[in-house]
């Protein structure tokens, strides 16, 4: 797997402080995409030990959140399966910080269901994910005043409250910023 950039300190990608770990390769290629060019496969660097070393060392202060993956796509086959043992990893040295990931996938649609956000390994990836934003970016439906995500169609879901409940469940922003409008 290739890499097309890391964030360190990112605020815009989910709750919080977070490093965020932007994948190569993405077959959706959705009109205005922010990232495009990370659809190609190649783009970037390889994912190495080394690089896996250095997100995980950035995700041990208090003030670090947690992980997001994004893309490019990270639920593309060929990214689920570089990406398990990491998220592995991530969740056994630190536990209590979340991992958001980010799919053009409709959860229900294309991911639990045969399709191309699923593989041999996405059901074990999807048990350390703690929030999914899922779902394509629609211009029509763009709206900047949306926290951590691009258009309104796009979901915000609690997989550990989804998990438990057996249907989707959004997740709840803070008080503080959930009426927020720009």
């Amino acid at each position: 797997m290739n890499y097309a950039t890391i964030k360190y300190c990112d605020i815009a990608n989910g709750e919080g402080v977070r490093t965020s770990l932007f994948v190569s390769g993405c077959r959706r290629h959705c009109p205005n995409c922010f990232n495009a060019v990370a659809w190609d496969f190649n783009y970037g660097a390889p994912f190495t030990k080394e690089v896996r070393n250095e997100i995980l060392q950035s995700l041990e202060p208090n003030y670090i959140n947690g992980l997001s993956l994004l893309g490019g796509e990270p639920l593309e086959p060929e990214n689920q399966r570089a990406l398990l043992p990491f998220v592995k990893s991530v969740k056994a040295l630190y536990p209590h910080k979340t991992i958001w990931c980010y799919t053009g996938n409709t959860y229900e649609r294309d991911i639990l269901q045969p399709g191309p956000g699923r593989c041999e390994v996405t059901d074990e990836l999807l048990q350390y994910i703690d929030v999914l934003v899922d779902g394509d970016f629609v211009q029509d439906q763009h709206d900047i005043s949306l926290r951590f995500r691009g258009s309104s169609n796009q979901r915000i879901i609690d997989m550990n409250a989804t998990r438990a409940a057996g249907h989707v469940v959004p997740w709840q922003d803070d008080p503080l910023f959930a009426d927020h409008k720009m």
